[in-house]
């Protein structure tokens, strides 16, 4: 398949029609399942990119930081706002700087200056994106699974870790802080219909309503999560609950390139069997729970990340000078109408 091709297709004519995107995309991509190599038959495809800022956007008083268009699943972020996540090594944009030269669909003079410094986005940042993403991942796999298999209790202490795992140091923060103490805890239900319940001790005075707003929402998904209504679909369920395991898989093989190598390979060309064997089912149980070999995988993975990260060579932080340089260098071309 030439992939380039899809681009000339109707609905992919906002790219030269919109004022945002047009000549001001530098750099369009797979992204996905078919960027990972680990697409099917039933897999859509979906394409990421960058767009220059325009030049009003940089010495005027116009905004732009991201075009999606839901009807193709593409998403095209504005390259000032693209940098920014890929200083943090966000895991969603760093990979659109590690395809393989074919899933490339466009890219001109800046686009490849951009992937030509794509190691000055490298840093130990990436210990904390791509290990909140994993988490986050495994923490989905567990919800899961513990909606479906584990008794009731468990299900309340479940909810209560991954409060817990999504607020990240919760008690560390809440439990005393300036404007009073907030800490969760589980006991005997008051509800008729549980054995046990999360409960809350919250004293606050002069608390922000935002930061409130903020951290309850946080609980609040989390264990909305496990109490969606509806008849499941075990089939439906067990595909969305492999591919879950198998992007977890992913996930910490990019880290360990990042970390070990200083590279970014979005492309799993090595460890594809693997990665269709995780999505198609193999290290899944009738029960609908994992094999002991997986989470074997998972520890071992775990053990090599954490490594990685106090072994790597990778610097503390971005040279930002470096990076200011690049950024400069590629606006300049807009704010003197070289594009």
């Amino acid at each position: 398949m030439e992939y380039r091709e899809i681009l000339q297709q109707t609905e992919y004519g906002f790219i030269k029609t919109n004022e945002h995107l047009g000549r001001h995309v530098i750099l369009l991509g797979l992204a996905g399942s078919y960027a990972y190599g680990t697409n099917i038959e039933t897999s859509d495809i979906d394409i990421r990119g960058i767009a220059l800022n325009r030049k009003s956007d940089l010495i005027g008083l116009t905004q732009f930081d991201q075009y999606v268009d839901e009807d193709t699943d593409t998403v095209i972020y504005a390259f000032n706002k693209i940098v920014t996540l890929l200083l943090g090594c966000n895991p969603n944009t760093i990979e659109l700087l590690g395809l393989k030269p074919e899933h490339y669909l466009y890219l001109n003079d800046s686009g490849r200056l951009l992937l030509d410094n794509r190691k000055l986005f490298l840093s130990k940042r990436a210990i904390q994106s791509f290990g909140g993403y994993a988490d986050a991942q495994l923490r989905r796999l567990q919800n899961a699974l513990a909606r479906d298999t584990f008794p009731q209790s468990e299900k309340e202490q479940h909810i209560l870790n991954s409060v817990r795992n999504a607020m990240h140091d919760f008690n560390h923060r809440y439990r005393h802080f300036e404007n009073g103490s907030l800490e969760l805890f589980i006991d005997k239900a008051m509800n008729p219909e549980l054995d046990t319940e999360i409960f809350v001790n919250a004293s606050m005075t002069h608390y922000p309503l935002r930061d409130y707003e903020c951290m309850w929402n946080t609980m609040a998904n989390v264990v909305r999560d496990y109490e969606k209504i509806g008849k499941r679909n075990k089939k439906k369920d067990d595909l969305h609950l492999n591919k879950h395991a198998m992007h977890l898989v992913r996930l910490f093989m990019m880290a360990l390139d990042i970390l070990e190598k200083g590279e970014i390979h979005t492309y799993r060309e090595k460890e594809h069997n693997l990665l269709m064997d995780i999505r198609s089912g193999k290290y899944q149980k009738e029960d609908g729970t994992f094999h002991e070999s997986f989470y074997e995988m998972l520890t071992d993975f775990e053990k090599r990340l954490h490594y990685a990260a106090e072994n790597t060579d990778l610097p503390e932080e971005p040279d930002m000078e470096k990076v200011q340089e690049l950024v400069m260098t590629i606006n300049e071309r807009v704010v003197r109408d070289e594009i």
